[in-house]
């Protein structure tokens, strides 16, 4: 077991890829929210990519090991100190039975990893473990870790030392800007060219107002196309208004004039339209971004969106460790 001592900010169990096969039942893939972080913190300490880890955001959780153990930590820099001494991001250390893990605030990033060797051992709920807060299922009791609570872990042995070459892990921006990956569809033939000119080419703050539901966006004003006023009245009365069908997970759900990044615990249908979607290799980016930093994004085809996701793939491989 590992205790925790203290929680962090909304510290939860997730697998990789998630819980897939249930969101026409209204449960999301959940899952790590930077994928590719989390794929690598596995592969440090020799677990599958998929073992369920643990998700640290903005402030990362105190923890006590009841058994030694391998570990790495990936992702968001929260100054990780294991019994005082500081511990290497993107590198396997051992610990021994009654070591404290001690994480603060992020100082670059926004979610740091953390793999622990054999992985979380928690009930799987649907065919995973991954936490879903909203419904409270999975991970740890269907919450975030609480105070005092413990959690199981399937301790095999991990080998120390290892780490990730510097050039397969992921560079998180420095000045709080991003360029995010999105492909045009499913209706982004309801926004006129004007409107799509000015989405690409502006500014997009990440709003507070934000979670692992949905990523809202503060920016310009929308513009339609004829269709989005020439429609039947179960399409609804607002522009952006269209009968209910499915949303991709990281569409940009034109909520009015709000986009939401509809992201991993995010609905499964509705009735607003999906001008674009992020693809899932840009799904890093999200994950390590926070409120106030600022999004420009960039128009790809599907192609380009599935060889992005192919080249993180084989990055997430035992050819990215020295």
């Amino acid at each position: 077991m590992i205790d925790v001592i203290t929680p962090g900010l909304e510290t939860s169990v997730q697998d990789y890829p998630g819980r897939i096969g249930f969101w026409n039942q209204g449960f999301p893939p959940s899952g790590p929210f930077d994928a590719w972080s989390f794929r690598l913190a596995n592969l440090l300490v020799g677990n599958p990519v998929g073992a369920a880890g643990l998700e640290c955001q903005y402030i990362g959780p105190t923890l006590r090991f009841g058994e030694a153990t391998v570990i790495a930590i990936t992702g968001a820099d929260m100054a990780a100190t294991l019994d005082g001494t500081p511990v290497l991001l993107w590198q396997s250390v051992a610990v021994t039975a009654g070591q404290v893990l001690k994480m603060g605030p992020a100082k670059a990033g926004t979610r740091a990893y953390i793999a622990i060797a054999g992985g979380i051992d928690t009930v799987p709920w649907l065919g995973s473990r991954s936490t879903f807060h909203k419904a409270g299922v999975g991970g740890l009791d269907g919450s975030a870790l609480k105070k005092d609570s413990r959690i199981p872990v399937a301790y095999t042995s991990g080998t120390p030392g290892r780490s990730v070459k510097p050039d397969c892990r992921p560079v998180f921006s420095t000045d709080k800007r991003w360029e995010i990956e999105v492909v045009p569809g499913p209706d982004d033939d309801w926004i006129d060219a004007a409107g799509q000119e000015r989405f690409l080419g502006s500014d997009w703050k990440l709003s507070g107002k934000s979670d692992r539901t949905g990523f809202r966006l503060d920016g310009p004003q929308w513009t339609f196309t004829a269709k989005a006023y020439d429609k039947l009245p179960e399409n609804g009365s607002e522009p952006s208004n269209i009968i209910d069908h499915g949303y991709p997970l990281g569409a940009i759900n034109l909520a009015g004039q709000t986009p939401i990044i509809l992201v991993s615990d995010g609905p499964s249908m509705g009735g607003f339209i999906n001008p674009y979607t992020v693809p899932s290799a840009a799904f890093w980016k999200l994950g390590q971004s926070r409120p106030g930093d600022i999004y420009r994004f960039k128009a790809v085809s599907v192609e380009e969106a599935q060889a992005l996701r192919r080249r993180q793939d084989a990055i997430c491989s035992m050819d990215s460790l020295a």
